[in-house]
């Protein structure tokens, strides 16, 4: 790192992570909140929720999996948060791709939903340019699938 004018050190360009935010359409689930929240919170159904060029799927404990989709790395998720009925937090359990996934649920009425899924991670401006687009296809992917439960 180079010195700067006022004493810090400054990174090399492209390593400072940013923080990447994502976020899928807002679909309509044929789900109350409570019974979407539940859904989501079992890890094993996201398989269901899952594209159809997933090449593995596997649930590791009781709460957190790992999947790969075709040409990518395996990315492993594990339930971090859960506040019945508006929200799931799932997370990398490698801190080597840092982020959370994040379903947003709110009630419409007794038997429908809203639910909206939110990628947050830090990476530097490489990686984020690469994976962008994956990712982005990759919530649409699971939120079209979550509005055909």
């Amino acid at each position: 790192m180079k010195p700067s004018k006022l004493g810090g050190k400054i990174p090399p360009s492209g390593t400072t992570p940013k923080t990447m935010n994502l976020e899928s359409k807002k679909v309509t689930v044929n789900k109350s909140a409570e019974a979407l929240c539940q859904f989501l919170s079992d890890v094993k159904n996201f398989e269901q929720l899952m594209p159809e060029n997933i090449s593995k799927f596997e649930v590791i404990r009781e709460n957190a999996f790992v999947f790969a989709l075709k040409g990518m790395p395996e990315i492993a998720l594990e339930l971090k948060e859960t506040l019945p009925p508006n929200k799931v937090v799932l997370g990398a359990i490698s801190d080597k791709l840092p982020f959370t996934l994040t379903a947003n649920i709110e009630a419409l009425d007794s038997n429908t939903s809203a639910a909206q899924l939110q990628f947050e991670g830090d990476f530097n401006a490489m990686m984020a340019m690469m994976i962008k687009g994956p990712i982005s296809n990759f919530l649409e992917t699971l939120s079209s699938n979550m509005a055909a439960l």
